[in-house]
């Protein structure tokens, strides 16, 4: 290579050098708000509620060093062994019955056309909307044990009126099942978005070819949607496992120890005893709770959905 071409190529160079610095400085200016605000909502909160799990101290003020005193007590706590089996009892019977539940729905509803596909898709997405005050009032008033319009069904059952929420063994699977009714719009939603990316030209050649519905269903619908079964499998599980309101609200205020979740541990071990070191000490073991399951879940579904490729 001659001298002049060398001359020639270092400017070149030196361009590219200058516009890269300058696409990463662009980068920098957009994702550096949204860092900052990450940082102080999300990472701040999470480290100094990590470092007040290790301290005995009330909510707000300063505390004394316990190391691992509060996860030593923790384990030992009865209180605490009720909350984690109700948190994952409770995840058991919603995350998966509402996910499989929106995938049916979703499947029949997309089947319809113009007016009626808008009409039953905005009748399961509107309970959604509604405020959890307004869910309870309505569900409290179908089961109430006097003039509740679900008694006469119950009592074909059970011979007599049963007041559901203060019956133990019907309590959490009743709040489970409001709990689908009330969130599974949004489920649906994600799902017919899935459907309407799968053409339908697969479809029509798989019925020129012969192939059955459910072989359709297996070969072609299920492996294509597994991404957004994915997606919505692990927003259900993160979400009930983070459930407060609703068994807050149906257990009377919260005043069963028997129906209590870790949150509504947290809040009152927190909030009502002022002891903030026990209450984040339950915060964190949700939290890595909430983590392991999620990674789990999400690389066990993803192989999964690798082997249907």
């Amino acid at each position: 290579m001659s001298a002049a071409d060398i001359a020639s190529d270092v400017p070149s160079k030196a361009r590219k050098r200058r516009f890269n610095t300058r696409e990463v400085l662009a980068a920098l200016v957009f994702v550096l708000p949204f860092v900052l605000v990450y940082a102080v909502l999300f990472i701040y909160p999470t480290i100094q509620m990590i470092l007040l799990s290790f301290q005995k101290a009330p909510l707000i003020g300063a505390g004394t060093w316990v190391g691992f005193d509060n996860y030593a007590k923790l384990f030992k706590d009865k209180l605490f062994g009720v909350a984690f089996w109700n948190t994952v009892y409770f995840v058991a019977l919603t995350a998966v019955p509402s996910t499989l539940l929106a995938l049916a729905i979703a499947i029949g509803i997309n089947r319809l056309k113009g007016w009626v596909q808008s009409l039953i898709l905005a009748c399961f997405f509107i309970p959604y909307i509604l405020p959890v005050s307004v869910v309870f009032r309505v569900w409290g008033w179908m089961f109430d044990s006097q003039f509740g319009i679900l008694q006469p069904l119950i009592a074909l059952v059970a011979g007599g009126n049963v007041p559901v929420f203060r019956t133990l063994p019907l309590f959490m699977p009743t709040v489970a099942f409001i709990t689908i009714w009330w969130t599974i719009g949004f489920n649906i939603l994600l799902f017919i978005a899935g459907l309407r990316n799968i053409s339908p030209e697969i479809y029509e050649a798989a019925s020129i070819d012969g192939t059955s519905k459910w072989r359709q269903f297996a070969r072609i619908t299920w492996p294509l949607i597994w991404p957004v079964t994915v997606l919505v499998l692990t927003i259900q599980l993160i979400a009930q496992f983070k459930i407060f309101d609703q068994v807050y609200l149906f257990g009377n205020g919260g005043r069963s120890d028997a129906t209590m979740g870790l949150v509504q541990l947290i809040y009152r071990s927190a909030f009502q005893k002022n002891n903030g070191g026990y209450g984040a000490t339950v915060a964190v073991v949700l939290f890595l709770v909430i983590v392991v399951f999620s990674v789990l879940q999400f690389q066990l579904l993803r192989a999964r959905g690798g082997d249907n490729k």
